[in-house]
């Protein structure tokens, strides 16, 4: 991978508002949220800061650990190499597997970031995303396997379902809707036929 010179002009107008986006109190919550999940196997808090948090995450694996402790032991769906990956593309390959376990577990795509997001340290704030939307998820489903205070994420709305009975659902076919307008009070006197010829005196 070639290295990347630094940003001049309007890109560097667009990376620093990506960067502005970055949220340093998030990121102490995210880490201890990643703490109290992964427990000792994801090692030392990261130093404070993007750099940090960064590097803390870049090779893959406390992500990896991160998932797979949202699962059953016996379960878990990525595979943690020991030791670490060192070799650049062996570890945005497991920050690739983070993302398809993510999405598996139903981070949509909107919110999942680019490998180069977090690798190249292009949009750490749509990291932070990716991980709130993980964290928001666990809480929803509430299976025993989140660890951590729930009101650190929210919960996402979940689907209620209405069963009608058949003679409910008749009753509807009979009823206009507000939205429809009302026909009470409404006549044709006055009104012409289609088709008249206009009426012209001279």
């Amino acid at each position: 991978m070639a290295n990347k010179g630094p940003s001049y002009g309007m890109s560097r107008d667009v990376q620093s508002r990506i960067e502005k986006k970055y949220d340093e109190e998030l990121e102490a919550r995210l880490v201890q949220w990643i703490k109290m999940q992964g427990g000792s196997e994801v090692g030392e808090p990261p130093e404070p800061g993007r750099y940090g948090f960064q590097q803390w995450l870049k090779n893959g694996v406390v992500l990896s650990k991160l998932i797979n402790s949202l699962y059953p032991k016996g379960s878990q769906p990525v595979k943690i190499p020991d030791p670490p990956p060192s070799m650049v593309f062996k570890q945005m390959e497991q920050v690739a597997q983070f993302l398809k376990a993510a999405e598996d577990y139903g981070v949509v795509k909107t919110d999942i970031f680019q490998t180069v997001d977090l690798y190249e340290g292009k949009d750490l704030a749509a990291v932070q995303r990716t991980i709130i939307a993980l964290g928001s998820i666990a809480v929803t489903k509430n299976d025993g396997q989140y660890q951590g205070d729930p009101s650190w994420f929210m919960k996402k709305a979940q689907e209620h379902k209405r069963d009608f009975s058949d003679d409910k659902l008749k009753q509807g076919k009979n009823v206009i809707g507000l939205q429809m307008g009302s026909n009470q009070g409404a006549t044709q006197s006055g009104m012409t036929g289609y088709g008249r010829p206009r009426q012209i005196i001279s």
